[in-house]
């Protein structure tokens, strides 16, 4: 049943709660019909309310008239479906409060060896330094030589060099990044650059306004085998997954040898 089917100017008996209308215990609010109705006024206002209030009313209330039918099979459905989210939520949460997260570096390790195969690089990998500095900075000469030597007391000065003339500058020495992501900033094509890193340890591009320099550190070409810590977090979420299953198992188990045991005991009075 609807209750306030009506212009913005026709309230419920409700209206103290701010409620205009009701389908089925479902409620519109003098708000919402505010807000779609903001600048419009007289006939504009109120034809923009009724046709608001008919598209809010008019599936519920087709539901509400498949909810009295009481038809067996949608009740079933319901039913089903109800549990399903039940039991999505519980687990959920147990999952989320009680299963161990944290996975032992051997564990990956020996998932790592033992798998070889799935893990091959897609695209390639670098580690390394990158700067880009305008053609006319000084000493562009002495940042190529001291990233060639990577002696601590050089990256200080690179990063001071870096803070005063370069327009960017990343340090990932410790940190993997894919030939896509190293494009967003070098002006290569993507062949170029995977030849370039193929090739040498030290890449260089210029254009009209800067200078490019990547120091590389470490690299894995596309097709290689992946190192093990970039692999780590997919080996992590596999093993993640594979715990979830078997802990899931054991806490249905434990629920059910519950429930037997509480079963018998009421038998048995």
């Amino acid at each position: 049943m609807v209750t306030g089917l009506a212009s913005c100017t026709y309230f419920t008996n409700k209206r103290q709660a701010g409620i205009i209308a009701e389908v089925d215990g479902q409620y519109l609010y003098e708000r919402e019909l505010s807000a779609v109705t903001i600048g419009l006024h007289g006939a504009d206002s109120a034809a923009k309310a009724d046709e608001y209030i008919r598209a809010w009313a008019t599936p519920l209330l087709v539901a509400e008239q498949g909810k009295k039918l009481n038809d067996p099979e949608i009740n079933d459905l319901l039913r089903d479906y109800q549990q399903s989210l039940y039991r999505y939520a519980y687990e959920r949460k147990v999952v989320q409060q009680r299963m161990p997260k944290n996975i032992e570096d051997s564990v990956v390790e020996a998932f790592y060896d033992a798998h070889a195969d799935q893990f091959v690089l897609k695209e390639t990998i670098a580690k390394g330094i990158l700067l880009v500095i305008p053609n006319k900075a000084p000493d562009i000469a002495k940042v190529r030589k001291l990233l060639q030597n990577m002696q601590e007391e050089d990256i200080e000065w690179i990063e001071k060099y870096a803070y005063q003339y370069a327009s960017g500058y990343e340090y990932f020495v410790d940190e993997w990044r894919t030939a896509n992501q190293l494009l967003v900033v070098l002006p290569f094509t993507k062949n170029d650059l995977i030849h370039q890193l193929q090739k040498k340890k030290q890449i260089e591009m210029h254009d009209t306004i800067s200078t490019y320099i990547m120091q590389v550190t470490d690299k894995h070409i596309q097709g290689e085998r992946m190192p093990i810590e970039y692999a780590r977090p997919e080996i992590e979420a596999i093993l993640l997954s594979e715990r979830q299953v078997t802990f899931l198992e054991e806490e249905r188990r434990k629920l059910f040898e519950t429930w037997q045991t509480l079963r018998k005991l009421k038998i048995e009075r």
